[in-house]
């Protein structure tokens, strides 16, 4: 009867440890909070279609133009599985006001340009960083 209880304690505190680790684990993950004051968001469209792919775009002006940070910025973002996210980095210098739509050339051809970097994860989940506007 004793032996019983002390198995049953040893496995409450083993599931207990590893509830407080998951935990911890989940609320420590880096939010966008990182990304404060190196990009501001200009615009950004998503499509109403909740049962097919969900199309996500976003104009951001990048502050600090570090390629490592905008990829870091890309993959924060949200993303549908079968979905497709693009985020367009422009110039800190771009001062227009940005209407975005789902079909390309997705905003004024005026504005090209002063993209410095496009980001795209596909409907399958692959990823494409590349300077510029895509061609």
């Amino acid at each position: 009867m004793k032996s019983s209880k002390i198995i049953f304690w040893i496995i409450a505190l083993i599931v207990a440890g590893l509830v407080v680790y998951i935990l911890v684990d989940s609320l420590s993950q880096p939010g966008m909070g990182r990304f404060e004051g190196k990009f501001q968001e200009l615009a950004d469209y998503r499509n109403e279609n909740n049962t097919g792919p969900v199309v996500r775009i976003y104009a951001v002006k990048a502050l600090d133009n570090t390629r490592d940070w905008m990829r870091d910025y890309g993959d924060a973002m949200p993303h549908t599985k079968y979905g497709k996210t693009i985020v367009f980095y422009f110039s800190d210098d771009m001062d227009q006001k940005i209407s975005l739509s789902p079909t390309e050339p997705y905003f004024a051809k005026g504005i090209q340009p002063h993209v410095i970097a496009t980001y795209q994860k596909s409907p399958m989940g692959d990823v494409s960083f590349i300077e510029g506007y895509p061609k």
